[in-house]
């Protein structure tokens, strides 16, 4: 396919989240309808049609008030995979993130960093994901349910740790799923989750140390039900060991990683576990 293929690109809305949603299915990921619609609604999705409607491939990109933008949901659908159609969309995400003055961010797997690393992106640290079974749960000292009035405290805490505010996010992982949502008692933490298409993904989990997060993942993980996905900080050792633990495994690396800048946003010393790669 030849570069005039970039000019067929469409600015996507609510009305293609079915076919994003057969993409990303497809690929095994774990968005729901609510993460594209957050995808549409608060940033940009650029997609290629497809033969059937919908998109042979995408790319997201949402911006954040802290000098940068999250790329993701780069997805080519499988008998397009050896067109370069990522590599297009993703140039096409940078592009849209430098014209609005920003840094662009990604969490990438092994796969996508080969593609990001000669484009520019450099790496800021390393997150694995580690999947396994929820339950088990029992009350935690200095832990207690999050509600709707902790909201602002607990997006003021996100901020400082991702390095931009997010309410929207806040706001929508603590409406899909309360009974998952807890704060330490004496506000420097929290720990959230959403429902995924194939598992519960928790995170972002912030806390002031090691041991707090502890604490908040066993309490998230307990209240959960069936299979858990977790994007954890490489450098976590005492996580790892519980997951373990309990039974976790990791499924796969990811690499954070920023166009032409490998220092983090934010304050990577209290981020424990993250939203996901979809939302850093």
């Amino acid at each position: 396919m030849g570069s005039t293929d970039l000019l067929r690109l469409d600015r996507l809305g609510e009305r293609h989240i079915e076919g994003c949603m057969a993409l990303s299915a497809e690929a095994g990921w774990n968005q729901t309808p609510e993460d594209w619609e957050l995808f549409v609604q608060r940033g940009t999705v650029y997609g290629l049609p497809g033969g059937e409607g919908g998109p042979a491939a995408t790319g997201a990109v949402l911006p954040y008030a802290g000098g940068f933008a999250w790329i993701s949901m780069v997805l080519v659908t499988t008998p397009r995979r050896r067109e370069r159609l990522g590599t297009r969309i993703l140039e096409k995400c940078c592009s849209d993130v430098v014209e609005r003055g920003l840094v662009a961010v990604l969490d990438a797997t092994p796969a996508g960093e080969r593609v990001y690393r000669p484009l520019g992106f450099e790496p800021a640290f390393g997150l694995s994901r580690w999947q396994g079974e929820g339950g088990g749960g029992s009350r935690h000292a200095g832990i207690r349910p999050m509600t709707e009035s902790d909201l602002t405290a607990v997006a003021a805490v996100d901020a400082a740790t991702f390095g931009a505010s997010r309410m929207f996010l806040i706001e929508s992982l603590y409406r899909r799923a309360r009974q998952l949502a807890f704060v330490a008692a004496d506000g420097s933490g929290f720990a959230l989750a959403r429902p995924g298409r194939l598992a519960t993904q928790i995170g972002p989990i912030v806390a002031a140390n090691e041991q707090a997060a502890a604490t908040l993942l066993e309490a998230a993980l307990g209240a959960a039900t069936g299979p858990v996905f977790l994007d954890l900080a490489d450098r976590w050792d005492l996580l790892k060991r519980e997951l373990a633990a309990r039974g976790f495994t990791v499924q796969r690396p990811f690499q954070r990683m920023g166009l032409r800048r490998a220092a983090p946003f934010g304050d990577p010393s209290r981020l424990f576990v993250v939203a996901g790669p979809e939302f850093g």
